[in-house]
């Protein structure tokens, strides 16, 4: 809206078409909280489109407080234009607040450039186009230029508003149409800036991105859909609509076009499809000469994503709908189908917890797309090759949204959880009806008067509601009802069940039992056996080859056939309440199965009775079996026919190939056979596993319960037999206890006391047997693993010379090369291993400190020199070495004899004190040499050292030199190392103190320690021309070699050596850090799978949900007292005293340089780190990226780099930034992290603790620029009647300059989280955002090391690593640790279950239960 012009002095005009009054209730203003976020932050959700521009007018604030005043005028005018009337909620409140900064600002702010805003606001807007993007492109990053387009847009609008169109001056239309032409390749970006410009970042340079949007971009022979365009009057008398293709870039765009999917989900899918064809192609290629996808690359992603579909095809019957045309490239179509099926995953909302009905819309949409395709190719037909385009928001509209209304509408009869499971339809229930040919009776476009889609707008009482389900308003469930009944422990487990009471009745006899219970007394005299085995006359397994006891064991098939009787009619009370909606064949098999069932408890008793007539024993059972067929009992007739399913079960169960085709076969007399042996279900066909895996499986369990029946026959059963054959001997004349039981005066009560617990001990006791044999088969297994090598630190310190060597053979990806040299260079190999090594091991001690779990010296005894090279032995960590240079001084100086080889021996039976002795020498001997200026005192120094190695070569070092004076030198030396290490302002002073304390060393060396010192100082004159005398050398230092990084770590090195005179078998002193150190030692040694490539490793993502609990905690909670008087920071200084003093000395220490502000956001970090908030799961999460970039470094920096250090790299600074760029593309391509924060739309609204928790995000996603939030946005939005309704929006963003930016924004059928339950609807809309082949649920009280991050590149390989069986894994389970186990006993026993018997029991599921 242009403005009419005013004087000098005034702003742009306040009057509107409605008087504006003014309101107390304004929200909260600049007071408590800064400027910006009242502006941008709390505008109302209707008024979205304000936001930038109040952003805009936060940035030019400081540079120019009038063009900001009269941005917030344009956001004011067009808040007007928006809602006039003030109807959404919170707009009357947003526009007083405004208004009223307004007068204030109109009074406060002058114009800078002009005397009337028209021109000052032209004036800056050129200026800030000169100043920002004439040359911008060249000099900024793309998300730095899509903010500074974004501002110009901004700006010229306010411009538009401020000044009248014809009286904008022409430089700037001309600077706005270049602005509007290149904000038009310009947006905010998540990871590839694919239409930004600026710089490109490194990532955009790979081959593999390259090729995949070369692939995607091929829109070649496709038909371009038409867009309606209507001409301009003044070229036409009459606005005509004209047809023209549209300009598609990519097939994405193509896509979106025909169907009418979101730019937001094209966007973000885009992005997706390149990524997945990048790094599943580069995995299987060479760098040199790459330029194009492989064929084979598409190929496996589309077999891997069309996997679902064509099982879901076979499974119908029905034509799979991915058919190629031959005049096209077939990779082309491939990506078609590819490209489509992730924009309806993309934008499927809630619809993608139903699987199957996602491939039934593919399905329909890819036979479009064929037709489509196929009318293009074949113009013959007459048939128009345009498809006309879409609106963004079709596929929406018309897909998406029916079905997800019938999921609302399920919902409501829900009734929050109290209505009963029957009454309503969830997910698998929708979902099922796309596993029968039914589905198809929807057609397409969808038929919105289908009963699938027929909902009752209300719950009705239940009489009502049955009378209606009848008459078809709505759908009944689908395969199964839910039924509450404790019949359930049975028919869950009737297997189990039948196989323990089958297996008792060989024990028991069951006819003597209920013979027992209903006659006298008098009739059970002379007790038939009992128990079948036990009771017989040898009471051994022998006694089964008896006629008698044989022909009671058949009797098991009796009790078979009742048992299967009641699984048949369990079965059919269980689904009564699903018949109305099953398949009539699946009612058939439920009645001819209880039929059956039912028929043979009626067969086999009367075939057992005629066996009884007949007496007969195993032996002659089998020799009369061939030898007189015709007088076997008519029972083992019946027993052969009745077991011939279960022997054709137990040939498809040995035989898992054959029973996994059948079950997926489609052919009729396949399907009629595995419809009588199992219901016809979608899920759980085909999951057998290979023979192997059978094989292993089999024999754990048959051990198990061979086990178990022995137990329980020995130990349980026998003892029992003679007692209880005692006590059924015993007559009983008078029973006390007849007023109970008047008509039982027999002793069977007491039978049934002794027996009782027994049998219920013989039937829970499997799971005591399960435990006691997955600990030992865990055990066994984790020990040919390598698990628990090492445990403590001193088994650390016994086997940390392998530590190396283990390293690199694990976690660093190898090659042909190297395996072929690696018995030619041994030793180079032990130094490259080392140093390989040093770089994870010191950044991984880095981490410790800075999460304040070790102290400085810990840290310093702890490291690992980067480069070996300079000295001629390994140099270990000084925690290995600590006390041993006073030991070997100690050993020297009372060492009685002259033989420098007993001297020696002892000194070299312990490698780590001959490593520190030599170490010492030459690390010694170069910080003296690289100190000395002067000529002669250096030739001095060579001297003394030749002399040394001389007489060591020749075995007289103890008569050359006085071991005795070596006290006196090491105290000299720790001083001198100490002055080395100080930091003196007055380099003079520093200077004059190093000089004196090296003239004493020099002294003592030559007159107390060696016996013909005194002769190097005279052959100085014989050999030089100076004159000095002994006092007077040594005065000539290069004092500014103290300042260089790599010598001041040798004297540290030295230092502590010297120092450290106890033993330091307790570093470090913290138990978190010891726990940490072992288990990453331990798992050096464990069988893990070899680690790729960083650039050929899987890509994946780390998906977080949370909702509001803590990210931070507060000043005001940290120092918050409870009813004890406790507050949190006492209590957590109390548990971790150690890591508190260790967090002290970091905030203070003067080279961090902390300020006030600083330490104390710092102390927020520490005791948040140590909670259960959002800030500690996303520092452990980050680690990755770390990991990631050091990965990268190790590979492709080159020995050099690696022996300079990671953190102390010396190469050029152009090479260092090729370095850094190149980690930072690895470590986006490869790994993502976003956390789905629910509700942070609405806490950037709120106040109070949302507030902080928005701040605290916020300052997250500014900490770490990589990390992204997803959140479900709500807004009102007017319809075209003028009333109002709420829209939902998934929303991904990212941290920016000093706010977030929004990346992606993909429409919803309606909120989300009403359907299903919170944290999975959480994590269903943010799964969209994640990238990469796999993807790590971490819970937000999760935490992450860098050790362990370090191996996620081995982890990821477990998917890839070839087994038995045709199916990899696609679930993979990880250890947590319960960090809060030290707070208490409870916790701490809980933490070790979950070590023990969780991570055991899943070791055994994965193997030999596989």
């Amino acid at each position: 809206m242009a403005s009419s012009s005013r004087s000098k002095a005034e702003g742009p005009p306040r009057s509107m078409s409605r008087k504006m009054t003014k309101a107390p209730s304004i929200i909260r203003g600049p007071q408590d909280e800064e400027i910006s976020t009242v502006d941008s932050d709390l505008v109302p959700s209707s008024l979205a489109p304000i936001v930038p521009i109040l952003r805009v007018a936060n940035e030019v604030e400081k540079d120019n407080p009038r063009v900001a005043y009269l941005c917030r005028f344009h956001a004011f005018e067009k808040t007007h234009n928006m809602d006039p009337v003030s109807n959404g909620r919170g707009v009357r409140q947003f526009k007083t607040y405004l208004l009223h900064r307004l007068e204030k600002e109109g009074a406060e702010t002058k114009p800078q450039f002009a005397p009337i805003d028209k021109i000052e606001i032209q004036m800056y807007y050129q200026q800030y186009y000169e100043r920002h993007i004439k040359d911008a492109e060249y000099t900024e990053r793309p998300e730095r230029m899509a903010k500074i387009y974004q501002m110009a847009s901004v700006l010229y609008d306010v411009v538009r508003t401020v000044v009248p169109s014809e009286k904008i001056d022409d430089q700037t239309k001309k600077y706005a149409k270049e602005v509007l032409r290149r904000q038009a390749q310009s947006e905010h970006y998540n990871i590839l800036p694919l239409f930004a410009t600026g710089i490109k970042p490194a990532i955009m340079e790979l081959p593999e991105i390259k090729a995949a949007l070369q692939a995607i971009r091929n829109v070649y022979n496709l038909p371009m859909p038409r867009t309606h365009r209507e001409t301009d009057k003044q070229d036409n008398i009459s606005a005509m609509p004209v047809e023209e293709a549209r300009s598609i870039t990519d097939i994405m765009e193509w896509l979106s076009s025909i169907f009418g999917f979101q730019k937001g989900n094209v966007a973000n899918q885009r992005e997706h499809l390149i990524l997945l064809l990048a790094n599943m192609d580069i995995r299987h290629k060479h760098l040199d000469g790459y330029t194009q996808l492989d064929l084979e690359t598409i190929i496996q992603l589309s077999n891997k994503m069309f996997k679902n579909y064509r099982s879901w095809c076979n499974y119908l019957r029905c034509k799979q709908n991915l058919e190629l045309l031959q005049n096209l490239d077939r990779q082309q179509s491939l990506l078609i189908y590819i490209a489509l099926y992730l924009l309806i995953w993309g934008e499927a909302s809630n619809i993608r917890f139903m699987p199957e009905c996602i491939c039934y819309i593919f399905h329909q949409m890819a036979n479009e797309v064929y037709g489509i395709l196929y009318r293009n190719v074949h113009p013959v037909s007459g048939d128009t090759n345009q498809e006309v385009a879409r609106d963004d928001e079709t596929f929406l509209r018309e897909v998406i949204t029916p079905l997800y209304q019938v999921l609302r509408k399920e919902v409501r009869r829900n009734n929050g959880g109290d209505a009963s499971h029957s009454t309503w339809r969830n997910y698998d229930d929708l979902n099922e009806y796309f596993w029968s040919e039914k589905c198809f009776r929807l057609k397409w476009p969808l038929d919105l008067k289908d009963g699938f889609f027929v909902q009752l707008d209300e719950v009705q009482p239940a009489s009502e509601r049955a009378s209606q389900v009848l008459a078809g308003k709505r759908k009944p469930k689908t395969n199964f009802v839910e039924v509450r009944t404790f019949w359930h422990l049975y028919r869950s487990f009737d297997r189990m069940w039948i196989f323990f009471i089958l297996a008792l009745q060989v024990f028991f006899n069951l006819n003597l039992i209920l013979k027992i219970l209903l006659v006298n007394a008098s009739h059970l005299f002379p007790f038939q056996a009992m128990i079948i085995i036990a009771w017989s006359p040898n009471g051994t397994i022998l006694a089964i080859f008896e006629g008698d006891v044989f022909r009671n064991v058949l009797s098991i098939f009796i009790t078979y056939a009742f048992l299967n009787l009641l699984r048949a009619t369990l079965d059919i009370i269980l689904s009564l309440n699903a018949w109305r909606s099953m398949r009539f064949s699946q009612i058939l098999r439920y009645i001819l199965k209880f039929v059956t069932a039912a028929a043979w408890a009626v067969v086999l008793p009367i075939g057992y009775s005629g066996l009884k007539q007949n007496p007969t024993g195993i032996l002659r059972f089998f020799n009369s079996w061939g030898r007189d067929w015709r007088g076997t009992p008519f029972y083992y007739y019946a027993i052969t026919i009745y077991m011939i399913p279960n022997f054709l079960a137990s040939i498809f169960f040995c035989v898992p190939y054959i029973r996994r085709t059948m079950e997926r076969s489609s052919l009729w007399p396949i399907t009629l056979l595995m419809w009588w042996a199992q219901p016809k279900l979608y899920v759980g066909r085909g999951m057998h596993e290979d023979m192997f895996s059978l094989l292993k499986y089999t024999q754990f369990w048959i051990i198990l319960l061979i086990s178990k029946l022995a137990f329980s026959y020995y130990v349980e059963i026998a003892p029992l037999i003679i007692p209880t054959k005692a006590i059924m001997s015993l007559h009983v004349s008078n029973y006390q206890w007849h007023e109970f039981f008047p008509r039982l005066t027999s002793n069977i009560g007491v039978i049934i006391a002794i027996w009782a617990p027994i049998i219920l001990v013989y039937f829970m006791d499997a799971q005591i047997w399960y435990a006691i044999f997955s600990t030992l088969f865990g055990g066994i297994y984790g020990a040919f693993s390598h698990l628990g090598e090492i445990r403590t630190l001193g088994m650390l310190r016994s086997r940390f010379d392998a530590v190396p060597s283990a390293f690199s053979e694990h976690l660093l990806p190898s090659s042909k090369d190297e395996d072929s040299t690696r018995t030619e260079q041994d030793k180079s190999r032990e130094r490259r291993n080392i140093a390989f090594f040093s770089q994870v091991w010191n950044e991984f001690i880095h981490t410790m400190r800075m999460e304040d779990l070790i102290s400085n010296s810990d840290r310093d005894l702890l490291l690992v020199p980067y480069s070996s090279n300079d000295v001629s032995v390994v140099q270990w960590p000084p925690f290995l070495l600590a006390s041993k240079i006073p030991i070997a001084l100690d050993m020297a100086k009372d060492f009685k004899g002259r033989n420098d080889a007993e001297l020696f021996k002892k000194i070299k039976s312990d490698p780590y004190m001959h490593s520190a002795v030599i170490e010492c020498y030459e690390t010694l001997r170069d910080i003296i040499y690289g100190l000395l200026e002067d000529t002669v005192d250096r030739w001095v120094v060579r001297e003394i050292c030749y002399e040394v190695e001389r007489c060591l070569q020749q075995h007289t070092f103890l008569t050359k030199f006085r071991m005795s004076g070596l006290p006196s030198l090491s105290e000299k030396l720790e001083k001198f190392l100490s002055l080395l290490l100080k930091e003196y302002g007055n380099d003079e002073m520093h200077k004059s103190q190093i000089i004196n304390v090296l003239q004493d060393i020099m002294e003592i060396v030559t007159v107390d320690v060696m016996i013909n010192g005194k002769e190097i100082y005279d052959g100085i004159n014989g050999h030089t021309k100076d004159n000095k005398n002994e006092k007077q050398r040594f005065e000539k230092i290069n004092i500014s070699i103290t300042r260089d990084t790599s010598l001041i770590e040798k004297v540290v090195r030295l230092y502590l050596l010297l120092t450290v005179k106890e033993s330091a078998i307790n570093v470090p002193s913290n138990l978190e850090a010891r726990r940490r150190i072992t288990f990453f030692a331990n798992s050096l040694f464990m069988n893990m799978p070899a680690a790729p490539k960083v650039r050929k490793m899987l890509s994946f993502s780390i998906l977080t949900p949370y909702y509001k609990e803590n990210v931070m905690y507060s000043m005001e909670e940290l120092n918050k007292e409870n009813e004890d008087g406790v507050t949190t920071l006492f209590y957590l200084r109390t548990i971790y005293p150690d890591e508190w003093n260790n967090f002290e000395d970091r905030i203070n220490d003067p080279k961090n340089e902390y300020k006030d502000k600083d330490k104390d956001e710092q102390k927020r970090l520490w005791v948040s780190y140590r909670g259960q908030t959002l800030a500690r799961t996303v520092r452990g999460m980050m680690y990755h990226r770390l990991a990631l970039e050091l990965q990268y470094f190790l590979e492709f920096a080159g020995d050099s780099a690696v022996y300079s250090g990671y953190r102390t790299i010396d190469l050029p600074e152009d090479e260092r930034r090729a370095i850094s760029d190149g980690a930072q593309a690895l470590a986006d391509l490869k790994f993502t992290y976003v956390v789905s924060c629910q509700i942070y739309g609405t806490q950037r609204k709120s106040s109070g603790f949302e507030r902080s928790c928005y701040n605290n995000i916020l300052s997250l996603m500014l900490t770490y620029p990589s990390l992204r939030v997803a959140y479900i946005d709500e807004r009102e939005e007017t319809r075209n009647d003028g009333s109002s309704h709420k829209v939902y929006y998934s929303v991904l963003v990212k941290g920016g300059e000093d706010l977030d930016e929004e990346i992606y924004r993909i429409k919803l059928p309606g909120p989300p989280t009403e359907i299903g339950e919170g944290k999975p609807e959480n994590q269903n809309h943010a799964i969209i955002f994640t990238r990469g082949e796999a993807l790590q649920t971490i819970d937000m009280n999760q935490d992450n090391y860098f050790e362990e991050a370090f191996k996620m590149r081995n982890v990821l390989e477990e998917f890839q690593k070839h087994r038995y069986g045709s199916r990899k894994p696609t679930i993979l389970g990880l250890r947590e640790h319960i960090f809060t186990g030290s707070v208490s006993s409870l916790a701490w026993f809980m933490s070790n279950q979950e070590t023990s018997f969780v991570t055991i029991g899943q070791r055994v599921l994965a193997n030999p239960l596989r």
